[in-house]
């Protein structure tokens, strides 16, 4: 058996577990998001003239928190299409 098919097997499952483990981050985002949107409107309700600063302030850190999200979404998708190729190239 050709130890160089091993290695690419080995660097494909490499890739494939880390793209997995790396879209798995966008569950910490939305639960984040879905938290302050519910406290926001919470602290709207309970105090109705306060809604420009807290809707500003909540939309600021939904942004901040959505690039969590995005980061790893991205990161998934190199190692999904740019780093099997990077592998098999060094691999021959």
């Amino acid at each position: 058996m050709d130890l160089t098919v091993l290695a690419k097997g080995i660097a494909l499952a490499g890739c494939a577990i880390g793209a997995g483990c790396a879209l798995i981050a966008g569950i910490g985002p939305g639960i984040g998001e879905g938290n302050a949107v519910a406290k926001a409107l919470e602290a709207i309700g309970r105090q109705p003239e306060s809604i420009g600063p807290v809707r500003t302030n909540m939309l600021l850190g939904c942004a901040i928190a959505e690039t969590t999200g995005i980061y790893g979404f991205v990161t998934g998708l190199l190692l999904i299409f740019v780093a099997p190729r990077m592998f098999m190239g060094f691999l021959g």
